[in-house]
């Protein structure tokens, strides 16, 4: 069973891109660097709202007990540096996990 861990952060439109290069940089191959289990993946969605940029992570895991490997026992608890903190306007403190139930991939 495929886990999608969806999680949310907001930030000023002034330090979007300070934010994303922090996480191409700095958080996603710290991630990659822990080796976990079962991950598989990060997408990363930018969404700008006018006073505030929306950003979304969604990781992919092969199962729920690699996300608890790679979070913890509070599994849902999120996952932001202080780096990541320092730029943040505001962020969910939980991430959401959806199993995948089906993919339909279009081939012309």
């Amino acid at each position: 069973m495929t886990v999608k861990r969806v999680w949310h952060g907001w930030t000023t439109p002034e330090n979007a891109d300070a934010y994303q290069q922090l996480l191409n940089n700095e958080v996603f191959p710290g991630i990659e660097a822990k080796a976990i289990p079962g991950y598989r993946s990060i997408e990363l969605l930018r969404l700008d709202r006018g006073g505030e940029v929306e950003f979304v992570t969604i990781m992919t895991f092969d199962a729920l007990q690699n996300v608890i490997d790679f979070q913890g026992e509070d599994y849902r608890r999120c996952y932001v540096p202080v780096a990541a903190q320092a730029v943040l306007k505001r962020w969910d403190q939980t991430s959401d996990h959806y199993t995948v139930e089906d993919i339909r991939i279009y081939t012309p």
